[in-house]
C-alpha cells in the first residue's frame, strides 16, 4: 500500500477516535426534559423545579420540568423508559416508580429496574405515624397495645392503594402482627381530614401532611419511621427509638435516564444535581417542604433500590395487593 495512502487512512482513524469524546463533551446542546409522572404542584414536581434551575444553569441549558400523570405514575414513566436515551428525556419519579408498581400492576409492560439507568436519590420525605387524639396512646408501642386489643375495630388511611404509605403501613402491621383495616381515599389531604374527623385511627403519611395539625391538636405523632429525627419535630421519636425496630418508611423521589444513556452524560447529570442539592438555599427550602437532601453515589442508590424492591415485593405477597391495569 502506498505511504500517502496509509497515512489517509491513519488520519481518518484518529479522527473517529476523537470524535466521540468531542460529542459527548458538547452534550447538552438543547433544553433537557424532565418528566414528572404526578400531577403539577406534587412534591416531585416542586423538588424537580427547584433543582433543575441551579443543575440547568450548571450544565448550560434550560431543563424543561413536564408533569404528566396516570396510571398511578406508569404513564410518565413509560414515556421515559422508552424514550431515546441521549440525555434529553429524564424521570424525576417516586417511591413507586422505581420498587412498588411493577408488584401492584401486574400488567406493567416495562421493567423499571431494567429500563432506566439511575443517577441519584434526590430527597427523602419520611413517613410519620398520626394518630387521632381520642387513641390512647401516647407512642408506638401504645398503639400496638390497644390494636392488639381490638383487633378489626382500628382503620388506617392511605392515599390510594398501593402507595408507600399504604404499603409501609401494611408492613408495619406485618411486623407489629396487626388487624387493621385499610381505608384508601383520593389522595392525602381527605385522607387527613378522615383522620381529623376520627373516622380513621391511623395515617401514616409526609411530616407536612400533619405537621400543621399536630401543632393544632387535631391529630398527634406516634414517632417517624426514620432513622433520625427531624428538626421541625424534635420531640417525635424515630420507631427505633420508640422500640419498634425495623419500621422504616418514606415517600422518596430519584433522577434516572432511559437505559443505554452514555455514562459521561450521567456523569455530568449526577454532578449538576447533587451540587444543587448542596446549595444553601435549596437545604433550607427542603427542611420546610419536610423533605431531607440525599445526592449519593449512583451505586449507593442502585444497590439500595433492589434492596428495596425486595422488601416491597415480599410485602405486596403477603397483603394480596394488585391493582389491574
Amino acid at each position: 500500500m502506498p505511504i500517502a495512502r496509509r497515512l489517509l487512512i491513519a488520519a481518518a482513524a484518529s479522527s473517529i477516535l476523537v470524535a466521540a469524546p468531542a460529542g459527548a463533551a458538547e452534550w447538552p446542546e438543547r433544553p433537557i426534559t424532565v418528566i414528572v409522572p404526578y400531577a403539577a404542584g406534587s412534591t416531585g414536581d416542586a423538588v424537580t423545579r427547584l433543582l433543575g434551575e441551579i443543575a440547568g444553569a450548571r450544565l448550560g441549558q434550560r431543563i424543561v420540568v413536564e408533569a404528566r400523570p396516570g396510571g398511578g405514575g406508569n404513564i410518565g414513566a413509560q414515556a421515559v423508559a422508552t424514550a431515546e436515551p441521549n440525555g434529553y428525556t429524564l424521570l424525576v419519579g417516586a417511591t413507586n416508580n422505581f420498587v412498588i408498581n411493577q408488584f401492584v400492576f401486574p400488567n406493567m409492560n416495562y421493567n423499571p429496574v431494567t429500563a432506566f439507568a439511575p443517577i441519584m436519590k434526590l430527597v427523602d420525605s419520611p413517613l410519620v405515624f398520626y394518630a387521632h387524639p381520642s387513641v390512647p396512646a401516647a407512642d408506638l408501642p401504645g398503639f400496638i397495645a390497644y390494636a392488639k386489643a381490638n383487633p378489626g375495630k382500628l382503620n388506617f388511611a392511605s392515599p390510594s392503594v398501593g402507595t408507600a404509605p399504604h404499603l409501609a403501613t401494611e408492613r408495619f402491621k406485618q411486623i407489629a402482627g396487626l388487624d387493621i383495616v385499610h381505608v384508601p381515599f383520593t389522595g392525602s389531604p381527605p385522607a387527613m381530614q378522615a383522620l381529623i374527623a376520627g373516622h380513621i385511627q391511623l395515617y401514616l403519611a409526609a411530616i407536612p401532611v400533619g405537621l400543621g395539625q399536630v401543632r393544632a391538636g387535631a391529630a398527634k405523632a406516634l414517632a417517624i419511621a426514620s432513622d433520625k429525627r427531624f428538626p421541625s419535630m424534635p420531640d417525635v421519636p424515630t420507631a427505633a427509638e420508640a422500640g419498634v425496630p425495623g419500621v422504616f418508611a418514606s415517600n422518596w423521589w430519584a433522577l434516572a435516564a432511559p437505559r443505554g444513556t452514555p455514562q459521561p452524560v450521567l456523569d455530568k447529570l449526577h454532578a449538576a444535581f447533587a451540587a444543587a442539592l448542596r446549595d444553601p438555599n435549596v437545604t433550607k427550602r427542603f427542611e420546610e417542604l419536610g423533605l431531607i437532601a440525599d445526592g449519593g453515589p449512583t451505586a449507593a442508590f442502585a444497590a439500595g433500590m433492589e434492596a428495596e424492591a425486595r422488601v416491597w415485593e415480599e410485602t405486596v405477597k403477603m397483603a394480596g395487593v394488585a391493582i389491574k391495569n
